[in-house]
């Protein structure tokens, strides 16, 4: 009597529907290839010239951007070996705010050249070594290319440098305009005393339609882009400022009940009751002293007449967390009751105005003072979707400078610390015994991927620029670490060019982070020898019913 073999492996240890692929399967080549699919894609968009994508999600709204945090959030990724790429991208982004292509792509080049040494008979662990070592030997020679740093917080000038190079990598040819919007921003809310309690989020950009980048300015304090609900439009001495998080109007019950009335004087006094009340209730605001009113519901109409009649200006703020901003920028405190704050909730504004700008009406919040607590950003162009891509680089620019607080120093930008890794990390794995040597040296030769990029992008032929780039950087002088690639060179003759003249720089710790969080990812991927993939919750797929033909259609 023979036994019966399962007819397929695994068939009684999972419910029917799961998916499982071994390394035996071939599993790891097929990560690599997933994860090669989504490195290709954002590839194209590195660098000043690199390339726009279009992207309709699943709500069918339309992204135009070479933002790479943007396009992997709004792409509906499935593969779990990409998920860990990605997720590794999004921490990028949550801590430094920039290079989220860098971790993506470098990762992509490692995995792609692990699987050339897969196939040359080499296993996950000794790549997985080889990579671990190289990573900490490169975090140890980043500190060494270090050729400049911001000497002083509170200078443009100093600021310029961190932010340039971020702005034309994603708006090329109006970064100076950008950049020096946001340093003038950043700069009216940095803390004298200590830069490093600053906070991105008292960064704030309000983007109006109409005009160019060219008309975009600046303001201390906050723009809201609508009209106050008042009749009074416009305060221009310090004002004292009430800020209710509840509904402006006679407050309900709970409760449902029945009022019988039995003749016209009835019902005229109960409607005079609630009229009173409210009154009585906008004119102890008033006797506070408050001049100004910021409501996050509603304000019925009885209210306003009130508010009219004791010429308080009153807006009405729908965003809780606009709210939570103008809470800070007039230090009150956000009342949950409709009536008269203390003397410690309520807040303070220097002017308070209703202007025009591009055929919108906005309503300003600007404080005098010179160190405010929100500075806005007011965006002017043609259409949404530039606005959007602007406001996006806007944001990256800003956490650059969040980034460098913590470290000031920074790198020779351009492909330039790339080239001299290459070189660093391949004399390296010389001297490094066994077969690690040649996981170091692939691990080298992932770096390769920017300066390429770089020339491919531009329109500048790679076997002819990377040649002399590394040549450059031949000798063991550190003033070597100058050239990088001029992406606006005519020929190869002219394709270097002096980084720290050009304030072509990077920030030691953000290239740190990417580094380290690429060779964490790509570790993870080639640890991975199986996936069990279980089948998705609901209830099963109806198949699409055929549509009705025409009336007259033989059946």
């Amino acid at each position: 009597m023979s036994l019966r073999l399962p007819s397929a492996p695994n068939a009684g240890l999972f419910k029917q529907g799961y998916q499982t692929s071994s390394n035996l399967d071939g599993a790891i080549n097929r990560n690599i290839q997933a994860c090669k699919e989504i490195t290709n894609m954002i590839s194209t968009s590195i660098g000043p010239c690199g390339k726009n994508k279009i992207i309709v999600n699943s709500i069918g709204r339309v992204f135009i951007t070479n933002d790479a945090a943007t396009m992997i959030k709004e792409l509906d990724v499935i593969h779990p070996a990409v998920k860990v790429l990605i997720m590794n991208s999004q921490q990028q982004e949550q801590e430094m705010g920039d290079n989220t292509n860098y971790v993506l792509v470098l990762a992509g080049e490692l995995l792609q050249l692990a699987e050339k040494l897969v196939v040359l008979g080499l296993t996950p662990t000794e790549i997985i070594q080889g990579f671990s070592l190289a990573n900490k030997f490169t975090l140890q020679e980043l500190d060494k290319l270090v050729i400049d740093k911001v000497e002083d917080f509170h200078d443009a000038d100093q600021l310029m440098k961190i932010v340039q190079p971020v702005i034309s990598s994603k708006q090329y040819g109006s970064e100076e305009k950008i950049s020096k919007l946001i340093v003038e921003s950043v700069l009216n809310v940095l803390p004298k005393n200590n830069a490093k309690f600053f906070n991105v989020d008292s960064i704030r950009v309000v983007k109006i339609m109409g005009s160019s980048l060219q008309q975009s300015f600046v303001l201390k304090g906050m723009v809201f882009p609508r009209e106050p609900e008042s009749n009074l439009k416009k305060i221009t001495q310090t004002a004292k400022v009430a800020i209710f998080n509840c509904p402006i109007d006679i407050s309900t019950t709970e409760t449902k009940g029945t009022v019988l009335l039995h003749n016209a004087k009835e019902m005229m006094d109960f409607s005079k009751g609630e009229e009173d009340q409210l009154n009585e209730t906008i004119k102890s605001i008033a006797h506070a002293g408050v001049k100004v009113v910021v409501a996050g519901h509603s304000i019925s109409e009885l209210a306003l007449h009130y508010l009219d009649k004791y010429e308080i200006l009153a807006l009405k703020v729908p965003s809780k967390f606009d709210l939570r901003r103008i809470c800070r920028v007039c230090g009150a405190t956000p009342l949950t009751r409709l009536g008269a704050p203390m003397p410690e909730e309520m807040g303070t504004v220097d002017v308070v105005e209703s202007i025009e700008i591009g055929g919108d009406r906005v309503t300003v919040f600007r404080q005098d003072k010179e160190d405010t607590l929100t500075s806005t950003i007011v965006l002017r162009g043609a259409t949404k979707n530039n606005l959007d891509d602007i406001e996006r680089s806007i944001d990256d620019g800003v956490a650059s400078i969040k980034a460098v607080l913590k470290d000031a120093r920074l790198l020779p930008g351009a492909g330039s610390t790339e080239a001299e890794l290459v070189k660093r990390i391949t004399s390296y794995g010389e001297r490094t015994p066994g077969l690690l040597q040649l996981s170091i040296k692939k691990f080298a030769e992932a770096f390769e991927f920017l300066p390429r990029i770089l020339c491919e992008t531009s329109g500048l032929g790679a076997s002819e620029v990377l040649p002399r780039l590394y040549a450059s950087h031949d000798e063991q002088d550190l003033s070597t670490l100058k050239f990088g690639i001029n992406i606006e060179a005519d020929s190869a003759n002219d394709s270097l060019l002096d980084v720290k003249e050009n304030k072509i720089l990077d920030a030691l710790a953000v290239k740190k982070n990417a580094i380290n969080l690429a060779t964490d990812a790509v570790n993870t991927i080639l640890s991975v020898d199986q996936i069990i993939v279980a089948k998705r919750a609901g209830g099963p797929v109806m198949p699409q019913q055929p549509r009705p033909g025409n009336w007259d259609q033989a059946d």
